[in-house]
């Protein structure tokens, strides 16, 4: 039987090199971008233009047309074959026109501008402010439900495992100067409730062995040490199974989606890890002494 809880000390000092390398790029940004995250049009405010061209066109052809204007990194959203919504960096009424002449004489002179407008950084402010309401109110319900259903001890430990996880995917978000839209915040939420699933179902099965188990004199670690075993074949195809599944959409899923779909592969990978080797040990350490 393999010691997972006695390995606790390799876990932890492993899960902090992560954390405090999280916080430095965080840190680093701060100083030196301004902000410690690449917030992008959702969060900062910016330019909405609405186009419709005279015939069916595709993301990636609209994407190629912003590239002289240094745009390829707009979100780009169809509605129809032939409307597309271009969100990007606050831009002057100059640089529109000559976006739209530039498409006009790309394809003929009948692309029409539908719709032009501005998003103000209030927006942004409200969108940030919804974001920390919501992993406030999330945390809240889970320390209720988990405390009711278990003790408040495991709460405890599957916050911080869950605190660990989305510290470590925003770090690593921070480090690749990766662009942060509202889908991050439904990412990191996605994974937080992956992670803590996978925390019950460990949690589960410790509290099914230590009633099993309650007649012989088996140390608690022991106790914690079978179950991590005998549900790691179910964490390890649970895993793999939304990884791979992830990594398609990631693949071929186009530019939009690789942002998000990047942060869920790092964040369900790392939700793995910290239910079995950090909520687990802190458990055990925070078991009452008998």
């Amino acid at each position: 039987m393999y010691d997972f809880v006695g390995k606790t000390k390799i876990w932890f000092t492993f899960s902090a090199i992560l954390i405090i390398l999280s916080v430095g790029a965080l840190l680093f940004n701060a100083f030196v971008h301004g902000r410690a995250l690449n917030f992008g049009q959702d969060f900062t405010g910016g330019t909405m233009i609405n186009l419709r061209f005279p015939n069916k066109i595709s993301v990636d052809d609209v994407r190629l047309g912003l590239t002289k204007f240094k745009l390829e990194n707009s979100v780009i959203q169809k509605a129809g074959d032939t409307d597309i919504f271009i969100r990007t960096e606050p831009l002057e009424p100059e640089i529109r026109k000559q976006i739209v002449d530039g498409f006009n004489e790309k394809y003929g002179g009948n692309v029409e501008l539908l719709e032009t407008d501005t998003i103000g950084p209030m927006i942004g402010k409200e969108l940030a402010s919804q974001a920390i309401w919501a992993l406030v109110i999330s945390s809240i319900g889970i320390i209720i439900y988990v405390s009711f259903r278990f003790e408040f001890s495991y709460a405890l430990a599957a916050l911080i495992a869950l605190y660990h996880d989305a510290i470590i995917v925003t770090g690593l978000t921070a480090l690749f100067w990766r662009n942060v839209e509202t889908p991050f915040v439904a990412a990191i939420m996605t994974i937080m409730g992956y992670s803590i699933n996978d925390t019950i179902v460990i949690f589960d099965r410790i509290r099914e062995n230590s009633k099993k188990y309650a007649g012989k004199k088996m140390k608690f670690a022991e106790i914690i040490n079978i179950s991590v075993a005998e549900t790691m074949a179910r964490s390890i195809n649970t895993v793999l199974t939304v990884v791979i599944t992830t990594l398609a959409v990631l693949i071929f899923g186009g530019a939009t989606l690789r942002d998000f779909m990047l942060t869920l592969l790092i964040g369900f990978i790392f939700g793995a890890y910290s239910s079995i080797f950090i909520a687990s040990p802190l458990v055990n350490m925070w078991r009452p002494k008998k």
